[in-house]
């Protein structure tokens, strides 16, 4: 690679490390779709982007550890589910790679699911009443099928369904090349009832795990280009650090909303990148490219602009008690 392509994947690596540490997601739901864009084989990028979760997710899952938002029980029982389902999507991609389709597919695939998972998030995130928000916990909580599991934030939920959980999203994780952040999130929020600044850092720690298993079987198939991971990873390290100190500064709504920004945004990329490619439109491959860095650059700034307000709100807030008193 050239030293232009190297500094834009170092800065496109310090935007995805920020949204990582904030969402708890490796940003490989952001990477692959960015090396497809950018005309890397589907394989590639898959594998590329497994291996670029499981160097970032070193980092968060320090960070978040310091601030008491893991939950060990859940992120096990996770990582052991998603594990075993990886290589079953891995399974699937390299039989697709032979008939010549797994770009298409694993592009639908990505339209579909982050389109989905985003609008549901922006939903709930944009709703006033209790009653109008999507939440399946109260359900999923009350099936008393053995053994119950107890999570962080007064959670009870049976490990035969967070394993099965966990199991669907692993297949998933493997034939799209995602860590499962953007997936396991919401089922954390929104199947188990786990708040979701503790959901964050679960997934994270999750990521860890998973993210290493699924980047060797890559690997081992030569899927992984190393020196985009690496350019990727020195951004990264930055990011991630103050993407995790800003989930405590900003409430659970507001880390909804931005989730579900950035899910959308590369929905949109990835369905103009092939209407592009099969119609032929240089312009909506452009507008593809934009969407994707275009979303980190926006999201990653106004997390960071939240944080810093949220900071200046609390200094404000001391000077006038200490006033007062």
């Amino acid at each position: 690679m050239g030293l232009l392509t190297v500094s834009i994947f170092v800065g496109f690596g310090l935007l995805i490390g920020t949204l990582f540490g904030f969402f708890g997601m490796g940003g490989s739901f952001l990477v692959t779709p960015a090396l497809l864009v950018m005309g890397y084989p589907a394989k590639v990028a898959v594998g590329s982007g497994l291996a670029f979760v499981f160097g970032t997710s070193v980092i968060g899952a320090l960070r978040h550890h310091d601030h008491g938002q893991v939950d060990y029980k859940l992120a096990a029982i996770m990582t052991v589910a998603i594990t075993l389902g990886i290589e079953g999507g891995k399974g699937v991609v390299l039989f697709l790679e032979e008939t010549g389709m797994a770009d298409l597919i694993i592009s639908i695939a990505y339209v579909g699911l982050l389109a989905t998972v985003g609008v549901l998030t922006l939903r709930d995130a944009r709703s006033t009443s209790d009653s109008a928000k999507f939440d399946l916990s109260k359900t999923v909580q009350s099936i008393e099928l053995w053994p119950m599991v107890s999570l962080r934030g007064d959670v009870r939920v049976s490990g035969v369904i967070i394993f099965a959980v966990g199991l669907i999203i692993g297949v998933l994780s493997g034939f799209l090349g995602v860590g499962g952040g953007f997936l396991l999130m919401p089922a954390m929020v929104y199947g188990f009832g786990v708040p979701a600044a503790v959901a964050v850092g679960t997934d994270i720690l999750q990521i860890t795990i998973s993210g290493a298993y699924g980047a060797f079987a890559y690997a081992q198939a030569d899927a992984v280009a190393l020196p985009v991971v690496a350019s990727l990873l020195i951004g990264s390290a930055l990011g991630a650090r103050i993407g995790a100190g800003a989930t405590k500064l900003v409430d659970d709504d507001e880390i909804k909303g931005y989730f579900a920004a950035m899910l959308l945004a590369g929905s949109i990329a990835v369905a103009a990148k092939e209407l592009g490619t099969a119609y032929g439109i240089e312009l909506l491959n452009t507008v593809s490219i934009v969407l994707i860095f275009g979303a980190a650059i926006l999201v990653s700034g106004a997390v960071v602009l939240a944080a810093v307000c949220r900071i200046r709100e609390k200094r404000v807030g001391s000077l006038c008690r200490l006033t007062t008193s």
